[in-house]
């Protein structure tokens, strides 16, 4: 068991309806690693007080508290970190490194348009906003990579689940909620499913 220095759980501070943050729930869950949550008010402006800005300078969620002193911002950074030592991170060499080509993939080509467009028409509540058009289809293309590639493959990398299941599977299964129906695509809607078989992974809460 993996604890902080203080003999207390690792510290999540996240936002539960965010997508970048349930990654790391979920791996947590997964792994059965004890933690404790502290749900950060984004909305509110509390990644901008001074005590936030202290554990993390770029003022966003997650960050990981693995001891008294250290703390671990970027939601993938923190699945490489939990997933050590663990089958969510392959010992193969080429498998390691398909498993960052999906988790940049996330990061470059998929969350800035299906998250951004789900935070334009969810918390926002701008479903005219004149940029969701251009994310959505952005946000169609990525799917339609992943659609082409898990027709052929049961999970992202191998045959089991990884950190890469776990960092698409946050934004993907909540698609509908950025104005993108799943219907076209039936390889992702049965990967989300086997995903979701898996201990740990599963919906976040409803926005």
């Amino acid at each position: 068991m993996r604890q902080l220095s203080l003999g207390v759980p690792h510290r999540v501070y996240g936002m539960a309806r965010s997508g970048n943050c349930h990654k790391v729930r979920m791996a947590l869950d997964h792994l059965n690693l004890p933690y404790r949550w502290h749900e950060v008010d984004v909305v509110g402006g509390e990644t901008r007080s001074e005590r936030f800005l202290a554990i993390n300078p770029a003022g966003k969620v997650p960050v990981l508290q693995i001891d008294a002193t250290t703390h671990l911002p970027e939601s993938n950074a923190i699945l490489g970190y939990l997933a050590e030592g663990t089958p969510l991170w392959p010992g193969e060499r080429l498998a390691r490194a398909q498993v960052l080509q999906w988790m940049f993939f996330e990061q470059y080509s998929h969350e800035p348009y299906v998250a951004v467009a789900r935070y334009i028409r969810v918390f926002l509540k701008r479903t005219d906003d004149p940029r969701l058009p251009g994310l959505v289809e952005k946000g169609i293309e990525a799917l339609d990579v992943m659609e082409r590639h898990l027709a052929r493959h049961e999970f992202l990398v191998g045959r089991g689940l990884t950190i890469a299941d776990l960092a698409l599977y946050a934004y993907t299964h909540c698609a509908a909620d950025a104005g993108i129906d799943l219907a076209p695509h039936p390889a992702i809607r049965g990967w989300l499913e086997r995903c979701g078989a898996e201990r740990g992974v599963g919906p976040m809460p409803a926005a």
